[in-house]
């Protein structure tokens, strides 16, 4: 359809009037009439019957503009007080215009007047959104990414693209939250242009992918009271409502303080009505009234600040956050900032609780206040010292304060992530910081070379409280103790010390905090099921069967103790209400009941609800949620939930009808005399999907949980069974937060078995070349397993290059399919990709999301860039393969790599071929260990060890050891029984050497043989280095010492023509016995009080007549005859970390490989390089040294 743009503020929200004929549009005409009959009616009509009692955000009302002369529909946006009136300002519905009006010039919206569809429709661009340029300081980078505003330039760019078309067009591609998503086409110079399109085209914007969340205007069905203007719901007012007097009754409660949404105004007063008669209300406007208000749980009364230009900042803040298009303080902040830039200490409890802005504007505000620093000592350590749970969160705050210090006076912020590197915390200059962002283990860190950290610091932050406590509880108690230990000194008296902690859920350790650490804390909590963890509310869960409820019911309010007398019950209909009150009124119980549909007599009530009771009684109130507003209760000592509260919200408001018997921990100097407010939660079989939340609360509630309960997180888990296996669970072995993480926990047989996996085959165990193609972080990587003896996929590649090399064969794909594959020219190269998402499918050209099934790694593209693929070159199957190196972790606990670590694992591995050892594979992920790089020494005609990854991520300080790893995926493919999990090693075998302590303590295991007769086969062995696999059949008769603890020598060998000799490093030999076979020697001895075994599977034969074992003093020496000359290429068939060639007498004249694979002439050379590949973390396993 065609359009008429009105007013733009950026490509993602502008409005226009929409021309011809649709579900949506109106006919101009109409609009004209309705102009002038509203122009009539408010011309003539008395000022005070149609002037509104109240004004408040985003109601609906009609204003006369001194612009247009006439009446207009409008929407309040906000409400100002000038010296004699208060000035509104409106935005103009159907001209998409903001003027400012008196008061006086406001009229109610009368209901006839509001049915034609407001003329100005809010538009944005449909799945295309905004990016910019993004500089990450870890990483030292600059790239486009995804935003949340749109740059000045898309915007003057779209603009200009607007003003130069004649013609504008728009397709209508889905509704929601009023805003009409579209595609947009402009006609400039006779050339059809898509708006959508070129923004992309030209890095303006991207494209999201689709959400099956959002709905083509075909599956939905609109009313005309939905298409409004603006984003927020617009309440509409029956006119009838608006007339009637009311009741005004200011009122403050000294707990719990009522305020209104973000943006009220000075106009906001507390309403009760003298005569409840909800038969006049609709259901529309009994939601409204719910979501009308929010409340907030105050230790100290906060006068909020709601509006940004009368927020506690300095203007050039101000201007900066308005040129950002920050809208005001949100119902958190407006409490928060002015407690804050006070100085006070500050405690904020909120859902927004991890947003920094909490905090952020006034602490720059405070700091401009230079004074309140005169009487500071002469000070090498920061003012402000801001703590974050990790790197990531850390970096977001950092770059937060360095956008808007710029602004602010030398408030110099800098960011400090440190590893475990002494020289890395030694060299971090602090002088002349005003702001440090780090980590509770870096500042640890940095203290220790640093040691006057603490003298000059005013502001302590903590972010994220609930996290830091959880995840470094001990850290922070020590970063405390510095701080309150620092506060002491003299000079400390006249200078600001402040304390600021903000988190969205409530945690033991805060309570220690506000007692010990904190000064008279203003206290802010807007999440009131936290809040009433804080108040020492006693939780407690009923489970039963939905139609015992009533019975449960009525034992609950047998057994409520005495002092609990003002109970209520909430449900969520009309039809339990009254079940409910016949119930408890039958029970002999002095009940009353309230819902929207009925008379309520409140006097009578209020009557028996302030009147003192006999400690026997009780009175009891049965109502519905949307009551809860009119009726203010916030005395009662007991909340019954008959019905699941709907939502957290809902919980809350109900608990906030006890917030007078919250127990406040600053005032409350005793608990003995507190009585104890109480919450009853009936759960059912109809809450089921609710039933991990609360557990989760009820765990912090420190609560009773039901024996019922006890299986539900087991039945939860099942549920995600055809999630992914999760990610952390990879990557670490654990998942700190499996009840809220989405992807499952355990092995599901039918997706990660790779018997399933038909389309290709993964070795399972044994010694593989890797070749990482993409790396996604510091041990997870994509790429290719490479066949030594003939890789296919290489030869492929080269058939694929040589094919489109020809500019004949390079055929556009006529017809693009999902999950189609495809070839693809990057640069020089051609692969095979394969459609993976398209975005706003047109004619022509269109994006699309592609994935290069050879690499692993994903790309945007464009639809006309794909290359019709021959089916030879489809049949291999894709040859991307998922790599985790094990055994290594994040500093710190945490959940995510640093930047710092991934880049210089990514420039050191990337498209390098790598020997690895394959630990597990599960689907088509592999899990690794050791992976090593091995180098090439032409000179010396040999291989070594180059480094090992692993070693690599430790040595940066950033990464720590992680044994449980594969311990950890072991238990899980034991729980299901897997075919493969034989194939499974937890080894244990470290890079550095083990010193004789950790040697004793190491644990004992089953020996087994792997019975392999491939030269170049892995063993597999169930134990871990203490010793190798026994033969089976001298397993009976040495049963007794495998019993117990048994430790591997280390042994060096060498050899000549006719004989191998083996030398066994044992100190001190006790008694010992060695027994020769023809393909195997065992070796056992006594020293010190150790047990040492060798049980050696040789690679060839020897005469065993003609071996024999000698003694000395610090070694045993096995001469072993060969049964036929010739070179060994080494000792054992397989390999064994304690077994290495003895370079004292190595001679060699020849280069040969490291892995002999089918030679069949050998030399010394081969014995030795076999020994030399061997990885490096097998050096370090356990032996006697």
């Amino acid at each position: 359809m065609e359009v008429f743009v009105l007013r733009i503020e950026d490509p993602g929200c502008f409005w226009v009037t929409m021309k011809g004929c649709g579900p949506h549009v109106v006919d101009e005409i109409e609009y004209k009439k309705l102009n002038a009959e509203m122009n009539q009616f408010y011309d003539k009509a008395c000022e005070d019957e149609v002037k509104p009692i109240t004004l408040e955000k985003d109601q609906l009302c009609v204003v006369f503009s001194e612009e247009l002369k006439c009446w207009c529909r409008a929407v309040v946006k906000t409400i100002m007080y000038c010296a004699d009136h208060y000035q509104i300002e409106c935005f103009l519905v159907d001209y998409a215009k903001y003027v400012f009006v008196k008061s006086k010039h406001v009229r109610v919206a009368v209901e006839e007047f509001m049915q034609i569809p407001f003329r100005a429709k809010k538009c944005g661009l449909y799945r295309t959104k905004p990016v910019t340029l993004h500089v990450n300081l870890c990483e030292d980078i600059a790239k486009i990414v995804p935003a949340k505003r749109w740059d000045n330039a898309a915007t003057r760019y779209f603009q200009s693209l607007l003003e130069a078309t004649t013609q504008i067009k728009a397709k209508l591609c889905s509704v929601e939250d009023d805003t009409f998503h579209v595609i947009l086409y402009v006609t400039i110079e006779d050339e059809k242009v898509c708006i959508n399109d070129d923004l992309v085209l030209k890095k303006f914007a991207h494209f999201e992918e689709a959400e099956e969340s959002v709905q083509s205007p075909t599956k939905e069905q609109y009313n005309q009271t939905s298409l409004n203007v603006d984003s927020p719901p617009v309440e509409i007012v029956n006119p009838a409502l608006a007339f009637r007097l009311v009741w005004l009754q200011e009122e403050v409660p000294m707990k719990l303080e009522a305020g209104h949404t973000a943006s009220s105004s000075s106009l906001e007063k507390t309403y009760k009505r003298s005569n409840m008669d909800l038969n006049e209300n609709n259901e529309s406007t009994s939601q409204n009234l719910r979501e009308e208000r929010s409340f907030v749980f105050l230790s100290n009364k906060i006068e909020p600040t709601s509006i940004l230009e009368k927020a506690p900042l300095h203007d050039n803040l101000k201007k900066e956050l308005a040129q950002d298009k920050f809208l005001g303080p949100n119902f958190a902040e407006s409490y928060s900032w002015p407690a804050i830039a006070r100085g006070c200490d500050v405690l904020t409890i909120s859902y927004q609780g991890n947003d920094p802005f909490l905090y952020i504007p006034p602490v720059l505000a405070f700091l401009q206040m230079e004074n309140c620093y005169k009487a500071l000592p002469k000070r090498s350590g920061p003012l402000v010292l801001i703590l974050c749970p990790g790197w990531r969160k850390a970096q977001l705050v950092f770059e937060l304060l360095k956008k808007y210090s710029r602004c602010s006076r030398l408030s110099c912020p800098m960011l400090i992530i440190l590893g475990k590197k002494r020289e890395e915390a030694e060299t971090v200059k602090i002088q002349g910081c005003e702001i440090i962002v780090t980590t509770p283990y870096s500042l640890l860190r940095l203290y220790k070379y640093h040691l006057s950290l603490f003298s000059g610091l005013c502001h302590l932050i903590l972010d994220e409280i609930e996290v830091l406590f959880s995840e470094a509880a001990e850290q922070v108690s020590v970063i405390l103790g510095y701080y309150k230990k620092n506060l002491v000194t003299e000079e400390w008296k006249y200078s600001p010390h402040q304390i600021i902690a903000v988190g969205t859920q409530w945690n033991k350790h805060i309570g220690i905090l506000i007692k010990e650490f904190m000064n008279d804390p203003y206290i802010v909590i807007t999440a009131l099921e936290e809040a009433s963890i804080y108040g020492n509310v006693q939780q407690v869960v009923q489970h039963c069967v939905s139609s015992e409820r009533t019975a449960v019911l009525l034992k609950i309010m047998d057994f409520t103790p005495n002092n609990l007398q003002k109970v209520l019950v909430f449900t969520n209909s009309i039809d339990e209400v009254e079940i409910v009150y016949q119930a408890l009124k039958s029970d002999s119980i002095s009940v009353f009941k309230i819902h929207k549909e009925m008379e309520f007599n409140f006097k009578d009530f209020l009557e028996h609800w302030t009147r003192s009771y006999s400690s026997r009684s009780h009175v009891v109130l049965v109502l519905t949620d949307d009551c809860m507003q009119f009726l203010e209760i916030t005395d009662a000592s007991c909340v019954i939930h008959f019905s699941f509260p709907s939502s957290p919200t809902i919980f809350g408001q109900r608990l906030h009808s006890m917030s007078d018997n919250f127990h406040n921990m600053i005032k409350d100097s005793s608990d003995q005399d507190h009585r104890q407010a109480r919450s009853v939660i009936m759960l059912t079989e109809n809450s089921e999907c609710h039933t991990v939340g609360i557990l989760r609360y009820l765990e912090r509630a420190e609560a009773d949980i039901p024996p019922g309960l006890a299986g539900v997180l087991e039945a939860e888990e099942k549920k995600k069974f055809a999630r992914p296996l999760c990610t952390y669970l990879k990557m670490f072995g654990t998942c700190k937060n499996r009840t809220v993480c989405p992807d499952r926990h355990q092995i599901n047989s039918q997706i990660d078995m790779l018997q399933n996996m038909t389309s290709k085959t993964i070795q399972t165990s044994g010694y593989v070349t890797v070749l990482p193609l993409h790396v996604v972080n510091a041990t997870n990587y994509f790429g290719r397993i490479v066949d030594k003896q003939k890789d296919q996929y290489t030869i492929l590649a080269e058939e694929i290059n040589e094919y489109f090399k020809e500019t004949s064969n390079r055929v556009a794909a006529q017809k693009v399919e999902k999950l189609a594959l495809y070839g693809f020219c990057e640069e020089t190269v051609f692969h095979r990709v394969q459609v993976v998402e398209t975005f706003s499918k047109e004619e022509g050209n269109f994006n699309i999301k592609i994935k290069y099934v050879d690499e692993g790694r994903t790309s945007q593209a464009q639809s006309c860039q794909l290359l019709h693929l021959p089916a030879r070159f489809q049949h291999l199957p894709p040859q991307a393969v998922e790599f985790v190196v094990c055994r290594v972790k994040p500093i710190d606990n945490d959940t995510e790599w640093n930047p710092r670590v991934t880049r210089y694992i990514h420039q050191k591995i990337e498209r390098k071929p790598h020997e690895a050892k394959v630990v597990l594979t599960l689907g088509n992920t592999v899990w690794i260990d050791p992976m090593v790089r091995v180098t090439r020494l032409s000179d010396l005609k040999m291989y070594v060890n180059e480094y090992s990854v692993r070693s690599e991520i430790l040595s940066t300080g950033l990464g720590t050891d992680n044994p449980e790893h594969i311990l950890q995926l072991q238990k899980l493919c034991e729980h299901m029984k897997l075919s493969h999990a034989k194939n499974l090693e937890p080894l244990s075998i470290k890079e550095d050497a083990a010193s004789p302590e950790n040697v004793s303590a190491l644990q004992d295991v089953s020996l087994k043989e792997n019975s392999s007769e491939n030269c170049n086969s892995s063993k597999a062995t169930m134990g871990s280095h203490l010793c190798d696999g026994v033969a089976q059949t001298k397993e009976a008769e040495d049963s007794s010492l495998h019993q117990q603890k048994c430790f591997y020598p280390k042994i060096k060998w060498f050899e000549n023509e006719e004989t191998v000799t083996v030398k066994v490093r044992i100190a001190r030999i006790a008694d010992y016995k060695c027994e020769f076979s023809k393909e195997k020697v065992i070796f056992s001895a006594c020293s010190e009080g150790r047990f040492y075994l060798a049980d050696m599977e040789l690679y060839q034969c020897i005469l065993t007549e003609k071996s024999a074992c000698v003694i000395k003093d610090k070694e045993a020496i096995i001469v072993l005859r060969k049964e036929k000359k010739g070179a060994w290429c080494k000792l054992l068939k397989n390999k064994n970390p304690h077994v290495s060639f003895d370079f004292e007498y190595w001679e060699d004249d020849e280069d040969k490989s490291p892995f002999p694979v089918g030679t069949k002439k050998l030399h010394c050379t081969a014995a030795v390089t076999e020994e030399l590949v061997d990885f490096s973390e097998d050096s370090g396993a356990e032996s006697d040294e």
